[in-house]
């Protein structure tokens, strides 16, 4: 295959093309379809180095890429906060030399301060990829919704997209208002107003207080985890008076298009933002969107090593 993605890093969706996203998209079908074969590796990467630097806790992201990464034959290394030496006291400049000297092909990076991936994609000569960065991105996240979206409805233009709840701390949010914009869905959003940051208008999605006039006649239904952890006191009542009134229910969910999916980035709070009932229910799409992941970062993996061959 002849590499026609134009970008050596992945440090967000808003530095991406509309093409660059279809791209993505097109290639994570064909490593989907690697990871349905019995033998689920490819030599692809072999001689290759990763490095998943998780200075932030996860278990979908960072297992998803090891899993992709060993898919496609790459030596993968992790890397947590707790076994590393910044919880000794080592800079993130000093950290990101060390790395350097280790001279790895792609450094896959989530930590908890904004703009970390960009700071190391200036200090590395290895390829950075944004795994979350404190609120501002989580750019494989959002295609991993994307490729999950387009098996379902088959295209982008003219979707009605909600996106719920707590918007304010979601990276998610932001990487997927940016990715379905440029493919060209309509996004609606809703959630309690003290969650819900100023100026989002701007982004081009149409702002609701009340969760069942964003859920209406949508395609798509996505409702974002309360993360209590990022928040400071006093945003809402209580998780009982948010699951009452933002919470997505069966109830709810009626009032979305009778063929409508359910998403959720996960982990999720059950019988928060979620019902089990709709978590588990016939249109919930949730564990497809892990499935997705291994294949989309096993794409973004592949492109960023600059290999050739899917074969």
């Amino acid at each position: 295959m002849t590499r026609t993605f134009k970008h050596r890093h992945l440090l967000g969706i808003e530095e991406l093309e509309a093409e660059d996203i279809f791209l993505l998209l097109d290639l994570s079908e064909r490593f989907l379809e690697i990871s349905e074969r019995p033998l689920k590796k490819v030599p692809t990467l072999r001689g290759k180095t990763v490095i998943n630097l998780f200075m932030e806790s996860s278990t979908r992201t960072r297992g998803s890429f090891e899993i992709a990464g060993k898919r496609l034959s790459a030596d993968v290394i992790n890397q947590s906060s707790s076994g590393s030496s910044s919880s000794k006291g080592e800079t993130l400049l000093d950290m990101a030399k060390n790395l350097g000297a280790m001279n790895p092909d792609v450094v896959v990076v989530r930590h908890r301060a904004a703009g970390t991936a960009h700071f190391l994609s200036r200090h590395l000569d290895a390829s950075i990829v944004n795994a979350g960065d404190g609120m501002h991105e989580h750019p494989t996240q959002a295609l991993l919704d994307c490729a999950t979206i387009r098996r379902h409805k088959k295209q982008f233009e003219g979707l009605e997209v909600a996106i719920l709840g707590d918007v304010s701390h979601s990276r998610v949010a932001r990487s997927d208002i940016l990715a379905l914009t440029k493919l060209g869905a309509r996004i609606r959003v809703a959630g309690p107003r003290t969650l819900l940051p100023i100026g989002l208008e701007s982004l081009g999605v149409e702002v609701f207080d009340r969760i069942e006039s964003a859920i209406e006649g949508a395609d798509v239904v996505m409702a974002l985890r309360l993360q209590e952890e990022r928040q400071r006191s006093g945003l809402i009542p209580g998780n009982r008076e948010f699951s009452r009134f933002f919470g997505v229910d069966n109830s709810r969910l009626a009032l979305a298009k009778p063929d409508a999916i359910v998403m959720h980035p996960g982990p999720m709070n059950r019988g928060v933002e979620i019902s089990p009932e709709v978590a588990d229910g016939p249109r919930s799409v949730i564990l497809e969107q892990v499935t997705y992941g291994v294949a989309v970062r096993m794409a973004i993996l592949y492109l960023m090593a600059g290999s050739e061959s899917t074969e």
